[in-house]
């Protein structure tokens, strides 16, 4: 648990010390280092919160820098978890981090579910490990917000939070959605989405690997603007 506050000096005057307190005695767990996951988690450390679980087992990719905050010219094929573990410490050296270079699978998700994380944030870019996630965490009682598609979309202004019940014109979420009434889970899920009609000629088709047939194209500014409203939820719940 984080015990020096001073540097939340700027923080602890827009929303009070004992708010920053809460924070620094929350556990948040962010699944998926991408281009959404990774300014996230940097958010998240820059609140002050006190315990992290960072979980993603990609390596970084030289189409990753330009939406990817772990992602450098210089780092190629190293680690997004280990980059994000030495970045966050350094924000903030006091920081309990727990890092698992892994890809999502379930024994994966239920051995970090044990540790009763207080938020998740879920920003993992394939439907089917996805929803193995939000279902596992769902049926633990975990709050959880889940980021939908940023590909193939320009306009920040058109996101929003919803349940994952009121999502529209948004195919990843309606994918995510369907997929989980198959599993009884209707509504409880915080989404971040946008009903920006993403541009059709920005999609390409993939080799599948990693439980991804296609992909859209996209933009630095938005997927990290997808992360920084998904790490509000959870500072201004956690913090409330």
């Amino acid at each position: 648990m984080t015990t020096d506050i001073s540097w939340l000096s700027r923080t602890t005057l827009l929303i009070g010390e004992a708010a920053v307190r809460r924070l620094a005695a929350a556990h948040v767990m962010v699944v998926g280092l991408g281009g959404v996951g990774s300014f996230a988690a940097e958010f998240i450390a820059r609140s002050g919160v006190g315990k992290m679980t960072i979980i993603d087992g990609d390596v970084v990719d030289p189409t990753n820098r330009n939406r990817q905050l772990p992602a450098l010219a210089t780092n190629h094929g190293v680690s997004k978890a280990l980059i994000m573990r030495e970045r966050l410490l350094a924000i903030n050296p006091e920081l309990e981090l727990n890092e698992v270079r892994e890809f999502i699978q379930p024994s994966v998700v239920e051995a970090q579910l044990a540790f009763k994380p207080d938020y998740i944030i879920d920003a993992i870019d394939s439907i089917t490990p996805k929803v193995t996630f939000i279902k596992l965490a769902y049926e633990s009682g975990i709050p959880i917000v889940s980021s939908m598609g940023a590909g193939g979309k320009l306009e920040p202004t058109q996101i929003k939070i919803a349940d994952i019940s009121k999502t529209y014109n948004c195919r990843f979420a309606q994918q995510v959605r369907k997929t989980l009434k198959a599993h009884n889970i209707r509504k409880g899920v915080t989404a971040v989405f946008s009903p920006e009609t993403p541009l059709p000629e920005s999609l390409i088709m993939t080799d599948g690997s990693n439980f991804k047939k296609s992909a859209y194209g996209t933009v630095s500014y938005m997927p990290a603007t997808f992360g920084a409203v998904a790490a509000s939820v959870v500072i201004r719940g956690l913090g409330s």
